[in-house]
């Protein structure tokens, strides 16, 4: 669609805006590009891209900006070679220690904001209702710590209060039946088979086991499905911070989470780093805010997503660096955590 010129032109303003976010002139990209080109050509070449609806000229300026298509064509045509060398990325990225895998989601998505400056988004590895292993623990009379061990080593602690007080024998006899009856069901089928056996149990174990179970489901059922970091910093953004009315929005969209969930549930299933530009996903209809997002795996099979959002003016290859990177670690960490 454009000759080597124009494309020269085009990846030379696309990095200028990104790097200034002032509208580039003629003269300014005659000297970022390098060519040796009369201020008419490039205006000529300037006045073919914006037919093309590459660039636009804001109103207050005579310099252009790229528009929507313009970065994805730059994205789509003028960074393969950038993207093909991401293992010798530069990114000082620190490494995130196999641990609790929700601890190892909460430390990517801080990790993602820290790095690019922006808005680091995880979507935690799909839920499981089942329990590896339950303890208790007495507090005080009549309270108790449950403490709820999944299958991929997540811990989870809740606190109950019961109408009777328990003996540690008490507490250690129902931890007991509980792991060697239940361990390895959904918690929904634990619940079920408790109430149909209760008259085969004790009492008042019974009643303790039953408190355990609902505590067990809500805990599993708590688990934030997308982890958000660095939602602050859009306002040190100067494509958002003019406009508190899109500020409100955008923290809606983290509040709320679904829109976002939706997202990156579409690019799980898809292979290696997506870029989503000016609103284009249909899913979050924000012209002005761009999303970088890549799959991770445990043992080799994809269960969650990551990535960075941010204004379209973001400087792609070091976005893609960084997620690509992060989704490595994150795969890495998970893998060693079980």
């Amino acid at each position: 669609m454009l000759d080597d010129r124009a494309r020269l032109l085009l990846k030379a303003l696309v990095e200028r805006y990104i790097a200034d976010g002032q509208p580039v002139g003629s003269r300014t990209l005659s000297r970022a590009s390098g060519l040796e080109l009369s201020p008419a050509t490039i205006r000529n070449v300037m006045s073919d891209l914006e037919e093309l609806g590459l660039i636009v000229s804001p109103h207050t300026s005579a310099g252009r900006i790229p528009t929507a298509r313009g970065y994805r064509l730059f994205v789509d045509t003028m960074l393969t070679t950038q993207r093909d060398q991401l293992s010798g990325g530069g990114i000082a990225a620190p490494r995130l220690a196999p641990d609790q895998p929700q601890k190892v989601i909460s430390n990517a998505a801080h990790m993602l904001s820290s790095l690019s400056h922006f808005v680091g988004v995880v979507m935690a590895p799909r839920r499981t209702s089942v329990f590896r292993h339950i303890e208790f623990l007495r507090l005080s009379e009549k309270r108790f710590l449950v403490i709820i061990v999944s299958p991929d080593g997540d811990v989870q602690n809740r606190v109950i209060f019961t109408e009777a007080d328990y003996t540690q024998s008490q507490l250690i006899e129902a931890s007991n039946f509980l792991n060697s009856h239940y361990a390895g069901m959904a918690i929904e089928e634990v619940r079920e088979r408790l109430q149909n056996e209760v008259e085969a149990l004790r009492g008042e174990i019974a009643t303790l086991m039953q408190a355990a179970v609902q505590v067990s489901s809500e805990a599993i059922e708590s688990r934030d499905e997308v982890v958000v970091s660095g939602e602050r910093n859009l306002l040190a953004v100067s494509d958002f911070s003019s406009d508190m009315g899109n500020l409100r929005k955008l923290f809606d969209l983290f509040e709320q989470k679904a829109q976002l969930m939706r997202l990156l549930d579409v690019s799980s299933r898809a292979e290696g780093v997506r870029i989503y530009i000016g609103g284009e996903s249909q899913v979050i209809p924000y012209q002005e805010l761009s999303v970088v997002t890549a799959p991770y795996e445990v043992d080799g099979q994809v269960v969650g997503t990551l990535g960075v959002i941010g204004p379209m003016r973001m400087p792609y290859e070091k976005m893609i660096q960084i997620v690509d990177i992060t989704s490595k670690l994150v795969s890495t960490a998970l893998s060693h955590s079980k």
